[in-house]
């Protein structure tokens, strides 16, 4: 696949992930902010504020270039926040023409771009979703597409600082499982 043709497929994959991130927070209540995480050093407003600092990230790429400077920007009401983030990004990745964009001093292509924020937007929803309470699995063609593509973006550099270590799940869970355990989660 050329660059050129993978961008609408990173585009379509993070559409999706953003879409199903969507619906995770749409259960999100206010008096949930301090409920623990799977990523065990963040509470459900910390995830919340790291998803937000991933969105905007993935919106510089549009421009050509992240600058992996994080930003503090506290909010009153994180949900709608990163609602309204989602959908200001959707709408620039839809009509982003770059292929390619330089993240610190890497050049990346743009559809491998789109398609690591995608992993972090599902997997994130999922955390949020699991520091809820529900079980809201990443819906399976979605999950099947990410675990595909998953150990091109995670090395074994990334663990454990990045990534736990895989989980053993059986060869027939469900991809999302599957995804999740690669990534150092307890699926269930």
């Amino acid at each position: 696949m050329t660059a050129q043709a993978a961008l609408p497929a990173g585009v379509g994959l993070l559409e999706r992930a953003i879409n199903y991130l969507l619906g995770v927070l749409h259960e999100v209540r206010d008096g949930e902010m301090s409920a623990r995480t799977p990523c065990t050093d963040w509470n459900l407003r910390e995830l919340l504020g790291h998803l937000d600092e991933s969105l905007v990230a993935l919106q510089e790429a549009t421009t050509g270039h992240v600058s992996l400077s994080p930003t503090d920007r506290p909010v009153a009401d994180p949900v709608s926040a990163l609602r309204d983030r989602a959908c200001c990004l959707l709408s620039a990745w839809t009509n982003a023409t770059r292929v390619d964009v330089t993240v610190g001093d890497a050049g990346l292509t743009t559809g491998i771009v789109a398609t690591a924020g995608a992993v972090e937007v599902a997997v994130h929803g999922w955390d949020v979703a699991r520091a809820l309470g529900r079980r809201r699995p990443i819906p399976p063609g979605l999950a099947e597409e990410m675990l595909a593509v998953s150990p091109l973006l995670v090395s074994e550099a990334d663990r454990p600082a990045r990534f736990a270590v895989p989980v053993a799940v059986p060869a027939q869970a469900p991809a999302g499982d599957r995804l999740l355990a690669f990534l150092g989660r307890r699926p269930y």
